[in-house]
């Protein structure tokens, strides 16, 4: 494990030629890992694994949509593809993979399975940083491990094809065993991490819920339908709005913010566009200052945990998510999205 020096404060840090993967086979070579759900980090993680060399097999409920996808994966029932129940039995690390509410639904039937000894893995600090809501709590003789991608199970599994790794936070919430850390980075390095950062299970949730409410996706859908609605007010085009809006920034100007930072980016643009942005940053900053405090004022005290446990354990949930989402997919700002997409030269 090695100090890096992030802006002037250390912070753990482990990588791929710290901890290669041969080690991280050799560490789990004895181990079993149950893939417990195959939603939205399930598929990523587990493919990786598999590809990688781990002995890894997949639980789900049999006739659901997900267990026809692990089919279509290659899990082979019987072999490498269970109901829940057997999957967690048979393992010795479980990847608590399902949704928070799925979670929360299955935990008596993942619990009788954690006898001394197992792991009980996760990729996001919800369920036992909220326990008092959740009712998920450990027996104390097993080991209480994260390893969170920094995206989605999707950009996991594509950077992976691509020889590439997506950063990981990683935390130890409970080490019975005397084996958590090494449990830990093996599988933050198997399921295709580009490198891994020290985090704690409540850092995480926090940090997460803040930025999937905030720059990650509610802010960045509320920023572009605000600049695309004032655009369009004042005369412009459906294409000229969006292409200004929403086709620059992700086509052309993440990719150099990735490259080498915001500065960088700015850098290589007009001075035109250098001056206007950084006349306008900090105005946009302290606008949206106070709403990110509220934000995460409503994270630390629990209130957002208990809107998505309340919203999410709903019969007809999915129903009104469709329904929310059709709404924003049917704006005219969507709307002329999709068909920019079509108009990319990869597509033609």
């Amino acid at each position: 494990m090695a100090k890096m020096n992030f802006g002037g404060v250390e912070e753990n840090v482990v990588t791929r030629e710290e901890y290669p993967l041969a080690k991280a086979l050799e560490t789990l070579k004895d181990e079993t890992i149950a893939i417990i759900g195959y939603g939205v980090q399930g598929p990523g993680q587990s493919l990786n694994l598999r590809d990688n060399g781990f002995n890894v097999i997949v639980g789900q409920r049999k006739g659901s949509k997900s267990w026809d996808k692990a089919v279509a994966d290659g899990w082979v029932e019987g072999e490498t593809l269970f109901e829940i129940e057997e999957a967690a039995q048979k393992a010795t690390i479980i990847e608590y993979l399902l949704s928070d509410a799925g979670q929360i639904s299955v935990w008596p039937q993942i619990k009788k399975y954690l006898t001394p000894g197992k792991a009980l893995y996760f990729s996001h600090g919800f369920g036992i940083t909220y326990k008092e809501r959740t009712g998920i709590v450990p027996p104390a003789d097993v080991d209480v491990i994260l390893v969170a991608p920094k995206g989605s199970g999707t950009s996991l599994r594509r950077m992976f094809l691509q020889g590439r790794g997506l950063n990981s936070s990683y935390a130890i919430f409970q080490d019975a065993t005397g084996k958590a850390w090494d449990r830990v980075i093996a599988l933050g390095i198997g399921v295709g991490s580009g490198y891994l950062f020290e985090t704690t299970f409540k850092r995480e949730v926090y940090s997460d819920l803040t930025g999937e409410r905030g720059t990650l996706m509610g802010a960045i859908q509320g920023i572009f339908a605000a600049q695309y609605e004032v655009l369009r007010k004042n005369g412009h085009t459906p294409s000229e709005a969006f292409n200004e809006t929403v086709e620059e920034l992700s086509q052309s100007l993440m990719p150099l913010i990735a490259e080498n930072g915001m500065d960088w980016m700015y850098a290589n643009c007009s001075t035109t566009a250098q001056r206007g942005a950084l006349d306008w940053w900090k105005k946009f900053r302290d606008a949206t200052m106070p709403v990110f405090e509220d934000l995460y004022s409503e994270v630390a005290c629990g209130n957002e945990a208990q809107r998505s446990i309340d919203t999410n354990s709903q019969p007809d949930y999915r129903q009104k998510l469709e329904e929310e989402l059709k709404e924003m997919r049917e704006t005219e700002m969507w709307q002329a999205g999709a068909v920019v997409r079509k108009l990319r030269p990869e597509n033609n």
